[in-house]
């Protein structure tokens, strides 16, 4: 089925992803903020050639059946049959990514997710210290995006590490859990490195977008 982003947590679930985003910020002057989507790209080509692909294959089962095999009848009937499997992979977006390359769909997941840490203002934060957690469920593809203030300070196998903790945490079914985990352990590393200024209080910068 369709995936919808706003549906794949319960409310319930929100309210907890929200709260611990609230408590990550509260000790440092850096913003965490976390971005789900359904798909990082709609995958035209492959829902193209995935339908092609069926129609053609259940044409030629059918002339078999019938034993009824003839050019002037094969390819009507796999153009009658393109549109219904055109709508059965817009339907189900899973089957796409048998007919994608892997670095396809790597090129797909990080160009979104530039695009979401622009489009949501994760490059405006205070000092330039946010952090962006960007999840793709139809791929199961994390990308945590840092701000330029937070490079010098935070190396990389930090973001490494829990890029592999929340796609493995997806992969497995424990998307809250993982999801949970890792907003805890960037805001300890924010707090660490840009912890917040005495005396000041923070304007509230981090977002959950469903």
């Amino acid at each position: 089925m369709k995936i919808r982003a706003r549906d794949f947590f319960s409310s319930a679930e929100k309210e907890k992803i929200r709260q611990a985003v609230e408590a990550a910020d509260s000790n440092t002057s850096g913003d965490i903020m976390i971005m789900l989507v359904p798909e990082s790209d709609p995958y035209r080509e492959a829902q193209l050639t995935g339908a092609i692909s069926l129609a053609g294959l259940v044409s030629l089962v059918l002339c078999l059946a019938l034993h009824y095999v003839a050019i002037w009848f094969y390819i009507p009937l796999t153009c009658l049959l393109l549109f219904p499997s055109l709508y059965l992979f817009g339907r189900f977006p899973h089957m796409k990514l048998a007919f994608l390359h892997r670095k396809r769909i790597d090129d797909a997941v990080r160009e979104r997710a530039v695009y979401g840490f622009f489009q949501k203002g994760a490059h405006r934060t205070e000092d330039e210290t946010g952090i962006f957690i960007f999840i793709s469920l139809l791929e199961r593809r994390v990308w945590i995006l840092g701000d330029r203030g937070i490079h010098g300070k935070i190396r990389d196998d930090f973001w490494r590490s829990m890029t592999r903790e929340l796609t493995q945490g997806i992969r497995e079914d424990r998307t809250l859990e993982a999801l949970l985990s890792v907003i805890e352990k960037c805001g300890a590393e924010l707090t660490r490195h840009f912890p917040g200024r005495t005396g000041a209080k923070k304007q509230p910068g981090g977002e959950v977008i469903f």
